[in-house]
């Protein structure tokens, strides 16, 4: 492949963050709870992409276990020699481990079998529209989100 044909799209960063939570950036809960994990993650652990922008698009066309659906939060993080994509619950309970106390006690549900998880989190997904609302276009992050915000 040609260096062009790697490179990443028009506003990605050639070096993303080590973490990346990719969530749909049309649903109000999607960006409430994103907007939630930041103000719980004063590290700076994280960063944050709608599924529909282009860093999503940039790791998608890398890895393409991320689905183009928006029904998924995603969790991209350092492996050992290559990133890896957590999907649906094991994302949530994954970033909730990482948060400080007492929300990282909430990660101990990964515990549970992952189709146990899974379908409580397919279930919420289905009914979030419907419950919180949907959002015309992904909304434009505050001045001090933007480092944490990516396109």
């Amino acid at each position: 492949m040609s260096a062009a044909a790697q490179a990443p799209p028009a506003g990605v960063p050639a070096q993303l963050p080590a973490q990346v939570v990719l969530f749909d950036g049309v649903c109000v809960f999607c960006n409430a709870a994103a907007r939630w994990i930041a103000r719980r993650d004063p590290g700076g652990r994280f960063r944050f992409a709608a599924m529909q922008g282009a860093t999503a698009a940039g790791l998608r066309a890398r890895h393409p276990e991320i689905p183009h659906a928006s029904e998924t939060l995603v969790l991209v993080e350092p492996g050992e020699g290559a990133l890896r994509v957590a999907l649906r619950s094991r994302a949530v309970l994954a970033v909730l481990s990482q948060l400080d106390t007492p929300w990282r006690h909430l990660g101990l549900l990964r515990l549970l079998p992952t189709p146990l998880t899974d379908l409580a989190y397919r279930i919420f997904a289905s009914l979030r529209y419907r419950l919180f609302g949907r959002l015309d276009a992904c909304p434009v992050p505050s001045a001090l989100e933007r480092e944490r915000f990516l396109p």
